[in-house]
């Protein structure tokens, strides 16, 4: 049983007491028909109480017992002072308050309390930012653990709502995932509430279905968790060039609204409780955005579960696709090294077409080089959607070149949800610097930073 369910029927069982308090001093005034209609009422509540208990727990509950108990003895009342047998009101106050300090306790100290956590990802290749909590919470035998997958929109140039996306048959096999429409989490109120996208209404590219802003879903959870899909170079807190350009990360809705924000390090937590401090002033915010204890307590620096993810992958328990085999061994059957090549929305925004000149020129390095090398190319998962939507030319460069490096058919396009195959299965990294350079680094293997001015590789 959760938490504010006990509560509920905690609360139902004080209005009883209070009945039993009305239905003594209507006995004592002869008001023997409005004490048969409290009866009757507390019956139906009893009823109520016993019936939330079946469905929640075994059948056999204990506390169930004490309920029949009690119907019993209300009936038994009931029928005494419908036939003038027994009109004692102090005995009958106490033969009740004795039968339902029974239930009370045992409701106490019988149910045990369940606390259940629900997880609201939006993209399925960012999942890996939550994943190794929800495992840990479906191992918890007093835990019950959601992954809800959550729609998600495209922006309009006018910023009006465009086309609706859910990926939620696109997470792991382990990963139980229920149905966003059948998931109420208004009427279920759950202990916890994890979320990896921060922006509510602030993202001009892309926005999550408005029921999930995370100022609607704190109204509905104990406790809001907020854990960013991304992972940063770590600062030190005194850098301050650096941290101005990485603060606008620390000021959005979802870390404002988050009872708990997990950050990657010890240092990140400081310098988000630092920017968060100044920021909060400059908004004019009040109360606990201003307690630096508090922040301290807000502000958790227990690391990323997106390392615990790559980290906790092997090789050998990847799922490679055929078409992706044909690519990478090698005539004889062994392998061919392997070079994640990553593209980010950021180069492409800043370079413009000089970016695409720089692709066409390591696509064709390594086409050349192709007999002894396999390139996994993998864009991020929101290019698609960034640059179609602020800079419709671009695209339509962008997607020739991508289309025509598919159907040559001699490297890897990856645009799958699961970023953490193609970083484990590479054997070194090439591409912008982004987020994925700080899980790549990680793993020990060698990471070289592509740069757009470069482009003579003899």
């Amino acid at each position: 049983m959760r938490k504010a369910q006990k509560k509920d029927i905690l609360d139902m069982i004080q209005t009883l007491h209070e009945a039993h308090e009305e239905i003594k001093n209507h006995i004592d005034r002869n008001n023997t028909i409005s004490a048969q209609d409290l009866l009757a009422q507390c019956q139906e509540c009893a009823v109520s109480i016993g019936n939330a208990i079946e469905t929640m727990e075994k059948k056999d509950c204990i506390t169930i017992s004490y309920i029949q108990d009690y119907c019993d003895l209300v009936y038994q009342i009931y029928e005494a002072l419908q036939n003038n047998t027994d009109s004692n009101a102090n005995k009958i106050y106490k033969n009740l308050k004795k039968q339902l300090l029974r239930i009370e306790n045992s409701v106490k100290n019988d149910i045990p309390i369940r606390k259940e956590v629900v997880f609201f990802p939006y993209k399925a290749s960012m999942w890996d930012s939550l994943e190794s909590i929800y495992l840990a919470a479906k191992e918890d035998p007093e835990c019950d653990a959601y992954c809800v997958p959550i729609p998600y929109y495209d922006r309009n140039p006018d910023r009006s709502l465009g086309q609706m996306h859910y990926e939620g048959n696109e997470y792991p096999k382990n990963i139980e995932i229920t149905d966003w429409q059948k998931y109420n989490f208004e009427e279920r109120k759950p202990d916890v509430i994890y979320i990896h996208n921060p922006y509510d209404d602030w993202n001009l590219v892309t926005c999550v279905h408005p029921r999930y802003f995370s100022s609607n879903l704190k109204k509905y959870t104990e406790k809001l968790v907020y854990i960013p899909y991304f992972v940063l170079q770590e600062i030190e807190p005194d850098d301050q060039r650096t941290i101005d350009n990485m603060k606008h990360f620390i000021w959005t809705p979802g870390v404002i609204n988050a009872d708990k924000v997990i950050v990657q390090s010890e240092k990140m937590k400081q310098i988000y409780v630092n920017e968060y401090l100044k920021a909060a002033q400059e908004n004019g915010l009040q109360g606990n955005h201003l307690n630096r204890k508090y922040l301290e307590e807000k502000f958790l620096g227990l690391g990323s579960p997106k390392i615990d993810k790559v980290l906790n992958t092997k090789k050998e328990d990847l799922e490679i696709p055929e078409e992706w085999l044909k690519i990478i061994q090698k005539p004889d059957g062994s392998w061919k090294k392997i070079i994640f090549y990553n593209t980010s929305i950021a180069a492409l925004l800043e370079n413009n077409e000089k970016m695409l000149e720089k692709m066409k020129d390591v696509f064709r390095v390594f086409y050349e080089n192709k007999d002894e090398v396999a390139l996994l190319w993998r864009p991020h998962p929101l290019i698609e959607s960034t640059i179609s939507s602020m800079k419709p030319q671009l695209w339509e460069e962008y997607e020739k070149i991508v289309k025509q490096y598919k159907e040559e058919g001699w490297g890897i396009y990856d645009d799958s949800t699961d970023m953490d195959r193609a970083v484990v299965l590479s054997d070194g990294y090439y591409g912008d610097s982004s987020s994925v350079v700080i899980v790549y680094q990680k793993t020990g293997k060698p990471v070289m930073i592509q740069s757009v001015e470069i482009r003579n590789y003899t």
